[in-house]
């Protein structure tokens, strides 16, 4: 395999000269130029020089773009509507299933899922150092939950996180979906089974580590920060569950693309 500075130097140095407008951070659209070539040089300069605080820079600012792509809002677009006009307002795949239907929710969730997997297997690849991986993972997550193409609004990071997680911790991430599902089918609310799954899996990955003596202080201490994130995101919904206005799952036909009905 060749040494990670040549072959992402060779990767960027064949990207030709682009640029594209971007208009998903505002109604009158943002224009934003990007230089390929410029990237690449840079890319090629600060691997060639062997400088991992900037490899690790450019790996955590690669990962919270990959994770900003706000993929339940452009399929709204896709369809016509404003995803945060609708039900809940989030840009989720639970919400784009309510709203537009399974076909569409299910590709937003494997994109989200997706889009936190990739950046944690770029970095693993360009680097050996375990806590670049893991902040990386956790720029990723925050990207999807603070996209910058939305005023810093995103998403609540489940499924961003879970991909995240996925070269992490297999077996509490197993673990963690088992929660999911029986939280769900036994309540129908998609916001017990998510603080749920979130809340399992630093109990599990602490006693998983620990029966395996291998105790991982960071990886520990993410997975806790990413309990205590997603309780965060959720914070509305546990106020209507106490509440008792929180709705429980029901899975919506797509809307007429000219209708603005909400739930």
């Amino acid at each position: 395999m060749p040494s990670p500075p040549n072959a992402l130097s060779t990767l960027m140095a064949g990207l030709p000269p682009l640029h594209f407008t971007s208009s998903i951070s505002n109604s009158q659209g943002v224009d934003i130029p990007i230089d390929f070539s410029i990237i690449s040089a840079i890319l090629s300069y600060i691997l060639m020089t062997g400088s991992e605080p900037f490899l690790a820079a450019i790996l955590i600012l690669t990962g919270y773009l990959i994770g900003s792509v706000p993929f339940g809002y452009l399929a709204g677009k896709l369809r016509g509507i404003d995803i945060r006009d609708h039900g809940s307002g989030n840009i989720g795949a639970t919400n784009v299933l309510r709203t537009l239907g399974k076909p569409v929710g299910i590709t937003v969730l494997i994109f989200d899922v997706l889009k936190g997997l990739v950046p944690v297997l770029i970095a693993k690849y360009f680097s050996d150092n375990s806590l670049i991986h893991i902040v990386t993972a956790f720029a990723t997550i925050m990207g999807h939950n603070y996209t910058l193409w939305l005023g810093f609004k995103g998403g609540k990071g489940i499924a961003t996180s879970a991909g995240a997680l996925l070269p992490f911790i297999m077996i509490p991430l197993g673990i963690a979906a088992i929660v999911w599902a029986l939280l769900f089918f036994t309540t129908r609310y998609v916001s017990v089974a998510s603080m749920g799954a979130a809340v399992t899996i630093p109990i599990s990955t602490g006693i998983l580590l620990r029966t395996q003596d291998k105790w991982d202080t960071p990886m520990f201490t993410f997975t806790t920060i990413l309990a205590i994130l997603a309780i965060w995101k959720h914070r509305a919904n546990i106020r209507k569950l106490c509440n008792g206005t929180e709705n429980r799952f029901t899975p919506k036909k797509p809307p007429n693309q000219k209708t603005s009905t909400t739930t």
